[in-house]
């Protein structure tokens, strides 16, 4: 009974030690700033389909004709699917023109976004991000 205990011991500080430590997800507010949110409209042009977030890169027509390179941070993969906005949709609209409703990083970071609502050339509305005002 003593050698069976102290096996189980053993393993159980094993798989302990052998844990791999989970990177912490964190809030909405901690990276992104709810009350700097805006419109963009350009060429989506790259997805990065990965979790936590996937990216999609879309480059924006600025007022003055200046074209500019935005990365925008969207809902989970699982979640995106679950509201029927898969990879597959945005691979079909690479090269095509996209409208987001998205809030600025408040960590400094140069033309990243947020996305809430994305509308592809379909004219579908589509949530992919949390939603602020």
């Amino acid at each position: 009974m003593r050698g069976r205990r102290v096996v189980g011991t053993a393993l159980l500080c094993c798989t302990l030690l052998s844990a791999q430590p989970s990177l912490a997800h964190h809030s909405f507010a901690a990276e992104w700033d709810a009350t700097k949110c805006r419109d963009f409209t350009g060429t989506l042009k790259k997805l990065d389909w990965q979790n936590p977030h996937p990216y999609f890169y879309v480059d924006v027509k600025e007022p003055g004709g200046k074209v500019e390179h935005w990365s925008f941070q969207a809902y989970s993969p699982v979640t995106l699917r679950r509201n029927g906005t898969d990879r597959q949709v945005f691979l079909d609209n690479i090269d095509k023109d996209v409208w987001i409703r998205g809030c600025l990083s408040k960590t400094g970071k140069p033309n990243a976004a947020a996305a809430g609502t994305l509308k592809f050339s379909d004219g579908v509305l589509r949530q992919v991000g949390q939603l602020q005002d």
